[in-house]
């Protein structure tokens, strides 16, 4: 069974119920302040959103770098000291595709 798509009917017609506020026209003046939409609008966080930013400013605050690691780790590659464990490698590789999967 096929059908013939003559094509699809006009989006209907957008319809506002007027300016939710001044409206500046295009070439019109814009050095007037903006006004608040009211005094009396508050914004309130939870305990989770507050909680969240306050880990991302500790994490900005954090070296990008732990130098110390880096130091230990460039010490143990000159003395010969560093091993590389191949299934400790696999076994993170394979967490790492679980959480993307």
């Amino acid at each position: 069974m096929s059908q013939k798509i003559e094509g699809a009917p006009p989006p209907p017609a957008v319809q506002g119920t007027g300016p939710l506020g001044r409206v500046a026209h295009a070439g019109g003046d814009r050095s007037a302040p903006v006004e608040n939409v009211q005094a009396g609008d508050s914004l309130r966080l939870t305990g989770e959103a507050t909680g969240l930013q306050t880990l991302q400013r500790e994490l900005a605050a954090a070296p990008a770098v732990d130098s110390a690691r880096v130091a230990e780790v460039r010490l143990a590659l000159e003395s010969g000291s560093y091993r590389v464990d191949p299934a400790r490698i696999a076994e993170r590789m394979l967490d790492m595709d679980r959480l993307l999967a």
